[in-house]
Parts: C-alpha cells; structure tokens; sequence
C-alpha cells in the first residue's frame, strides 16, 4: 500500500510517495527548481498565485510517479492503483479568498506579508489583551484574520465576492475534492479558534465585520476530507476517488514528521523561515506575543496539546540571498560551507541580523531590516560574510529559543529532519554550542510526513507510534565544551547589534 504526502511550501511545492509497510520514500520530487518567485509590489508585501501552487504540484507529482515506479519495476497505472490516501502539509498563515465558484478572488497573502499588523494590533487593544491572551493565545498579529481585516479595508470590492477564506492546504485540498474545508489546527493558525469556548472566536468575527459563513467546514485533522475528483485525478496523473485524510500546517506537520507530539518535544527547522516548535499541555501563551500558540495535530476537547511555535522570518532567506547576490557564479550551497569553515567562530567581527523578510513576531512585530556590522574594509571578505550569515542566523534561534525557556519550557534535545540548513555541519554545531543543546537528525521531509499522517488518517496504523516506527536517525550533534565559550562572545556581541538596531526602531 502506498501513501502521498504533498507539501506546499513558498519556496516550492513536494511531493513523496511512501511504502506504508516499510516506511520508505519510494518517489519524491519538487518543482520548481529554482525558488518559486514571490511577489511584491510593496516593501513588507508577499504574495503568490494559488495556480501556480496548482502547477507545481502537477509537476512534482509526475515526477515522484515516475520515480517510484522505476523503483518498483511497474507501471505508473499499476502504482496509481495501490494509493491509499494523501496527506497535504502547507505554508501557514496564508490567506487564500474564493468565490462561489471556487474561482481565486486575488493572489494569496502569505505567511511573510506584514502589511496586517497594525490590524492585529488594534484588534488587540479593541478586544483587550486578555481576551485575546485567554481565548486566541495570542496577539490577531499578523495572521490570517488580520490580513482578510485589511483586504475589507483596502480592497472591498474583492471582500465582498469572497465566498469562503482558506489556508494554502485547504486550497489544495479544495482542488483536489471539489470541497470546501479547513481544520481546527488551521483556524487556530489563522487566529479564528476560541481555546477557551471551544469554537470560532465569534467575538473576533464580529470585530473585524467578518461573516462566520465564510469559514469552510472543520473536519478533523486525521479524517477522510473529501476524495480526490475525476478532474483532478486527470490533471494530477492520479485515480480518482482515493481519499484525502490528514491536512496541517508546515510546523505542526514537520513536528509530526519527527514524531514530536508529547509535552516538552522540540522539532525545528530551518528553510526560508527557522522555527522552532515545541510541544505543551496545558493552555499558556506568552503576554508580549513573541512567541505563538496553536492546536497541534492531535490536540482535541479530551486532550490538550498545543504547539508553541517559534518563528523567524529571515533565516534560510538569507542565505540564498547571499548565494544569488555575493558569491560567484554557480556556487552551491555546499561551496558556501566550506567558504563559511575557513573562517573563525564568530567571523572576525562581523555580525549579520538576519531580519529582512517582514515583521518579526519574537521582535514583537518590529520590521528592523537585515544589516551587517563590524565589517574592515583590510580584513573581511566574502567567507566572512558566508559565515557571519550562517552565525546570524544561528543566534536568531538562541534568541527566540531563550523567550522559550523564560516560559519555562526544556530545549535540551532538537529534533530535525537532515535538510536545508541542517545540512551544514557549520550551522548544526553552532546551534548545539550557542543552546546546550544536543541536535538529533533524522531522515524525513514534510511530504513523507503528511503521506505517513495520511496513513493514520485512513487507518493503515493505529497510531503515531506505528507509523513512526521505522523513523530512521541519521545523526547527533553535542554540545562541545571547548567551543561554547568563543560562541558565546560572538552572540554576545550580535545581540549587542540587535539590541541597537531595536532601539532605533
């Protein structure tokens, strides 16, 4: 039996076939190549056209087919036959606005537009801290609600058509099953959910002016959600009719990924954005909002688990800025390793903040701007750049990760799959000297992770347990005691930065 996990990230979108017996990744593929282009007309403004997530799943879909049936000696129509369900993993906090004939109104606001924060922050004074505190667990910030606030405000001629709103995964799924739905986890995400009374937050809605029709259905997160059309099967290369069961967020989905689904287990990642994500059971959130609270995968009425996410913008980011605009001419990443290994820790001095794509949650909201300090003209050159970025980067995370331990949650272990930035030992030994923490990798991706999440879904494993079982760990990173001193200078001296850059702000 196999099993299809789809992952609908900014950069681009993937797709993983897993054998459901042995666990394995039999066909994985993404598209584009390149990273998927971002639009913005305005400074602190992203967007991107749902269609185009669409294509890209059509495209990295034919390919993982073609792939896994070469790898099982068949036809892809006889591989097609043996799939049981798919799961959909997504980028979080989008807003995706359709009219009664599913048409897209606009492109999707996504997850690193700033444009909705004095919104949320309003909201916040408006309802009061309290309420939003106890019944959201957060500040309405930046997400999904505050951004449709100001799609009312500045264009209500597209407000007016929307039929319903939907998160990134809950377009897909729509494609996919002609049907209209999202999840609790999601409506939590979008600051939608009321902790405290166990349903949408009707006295947001009312706020905002915003009709609670608009909310699709709420199917449970592990739940058949529809199957997949005619139309869409054909478009895919799939059969119709196979049942869509498992569908959450990025973060959730990659803690999921990693097996992370009990009190004090911490995922991380670190693609375009960096996150952090750990797990707790009982309902808390932080009063300056720096970090955020949402419904886990397998949070419920009978069983409190909540995912305390941690998120930083401007991280991998980063890095592929520098690899388009500094280093040479087809550098890869794996050349900017060893560019970053030829130079000491904490970079001769030089100190990047890494905060350039939009408004930072853990800097309670503030847009700073990425900046490079300390740098002479006589002594640093692009590898100190190289390594100050992956530095920077690094000490974001054991700045948001200390707000995480003032709430008195445990980051002593790291969970995270074998990808993006963790492929860089410079990277990997960094965050485990700057937090005290030992990093445990492991050979998994969002995509295999909603495909396995689908399985629980469908009821090919009874559980979490069982579909994990064959979770394989790859590597562990320790602290080294003869390093954490240096490393500690260098963020004592970036944090120095940062505190200026805030100052100013």
């Amino acid at each position: 039996m196999i099993l299809i996990g789809f992952d609908i990230g900014s950069s681009s979108v993937k797709t993983s076939i897993v054998d459901s017996q042995s666990g394995a990744t039999i066909g994985s593929a993404f598209y584009p190549k390149q990273e998927a282009p971002i639009i913005s007309h305005k400074g602190g403004w992203a967007e991107q056209e749902p269609e185009q997530w669409w294509l890209y799943l059509k495209e990295a879909t034919n390919e993982a087919l073609t792939i896994a049936a070469s790898k099982r000696h068949c036809s892809i129509d006889t591989l097609k036959d043996d799939i049981k369900a798919i799961g959909i993993s997504y980028q979080m906090h989008g807003l995706v606005c359709v009219d009664k004939n599913q048409e897209v109104i606009r492109p999707a606001i996504i997850w690193c537009d700033s444009r909705a924060v004095p919104y949320g922050d309003k909201a916040m004074l408006t309802l009061g801290k309290e309420f939003c505190l106890t019944h959201l667990l957060n500040s309405p910030g930046n997400f999904t609600a505050s951004k449709l606030a100001w799609l009312r405000e500045h264009e209500p001629e597209n407000f007016e058509r929307i039929d319903k709103i939907m998160l990134p995964g809950d377009y897909i799924a729509m494609r996919l099953t002609g049907e209209t739905s999202t999840t609790i986890s999601g409506l939590s995400e979008g600051m939608f959910w009321d902790f405290k009374n166990n349903r949408i937050c009707n006295e947001l809605m009312d706020y905002f002016g915003f009709n609670t029709s608009i909310i699709p259905n709420i199917h449970p997160t592990f739940s058949e959600q529809g199957r997949v059309t005619a139309s869409a099967a054909e478009y895919l290369g799939l059969k119709a009719g196979i049942p869509v069961t498992y569908r959450a967020g990025d973060q959730p989905n990659n803690a999921l990924s990693l097996n992370v689904l009990n009190p004090g287990e911490i995922a991380s990642t670190a693609g375009t954005s960096g996150v952090v994500y750990g797990i707790n059971e009982h309902i808390n959130y932080d009063p300056l909002s720096r970090v955020n609270t949402f419904a886990h995968v397998n949070h419920s009425e009978n069983q409190t688990r909540l995912g305390v996410l941690l998120c930083i913008n401007g991280t991998g980011i980063l890095n592929s800025w520098l690899r388009r605009n500094i280093c040479p001419d087809n550098c890869s990443y794996e050349d900017m390793n060893h560019m970053a290994e030829s130079v000491p820790i904490g970079s001769e001095g030089v100190c990047i903040l890494p905060f350039g794509n939009g408004a930072e949650r853990m800097l309670q909201n503030q847009e700073t701007g990425c900046s490079i300090h300390g740098v002479n003209f006589n002594i640093h050159h692009r590898n100190h750049l190289v390594r100050a970025t992956q530095e920077g980067i690094v000490f974001s995370f054991n700045y948001g990760i200390e707000i995480m331990k003032s709430l008195g949650m445990n980051v002593n272990k790291i969970h995270a799959g074998k990808a993006n930035m963790f492929l860089s030992p410079l990277f990997r030994d960094a965050l485990a000297n700057i937090t005290n923490a030992t990093i445990e990798l492991y050979d998994t991706d969002g995509a295999a992770g909603a495909a396995k999440g689908a399985g629980i879904g469908v009821g090919i494993y009874n559980n979490s347990k069982e579909a994990f079982s064959t979770l394989s760990k790859l590597q562990v990173i320790e602290p080294d005691t003869k390093l954490q001193e240096q490393y500690k200078a260098a963020y004592e001296r970036w944090s120095a930065y940062l505190k200026q850059a805030l100052n100013r702000y």
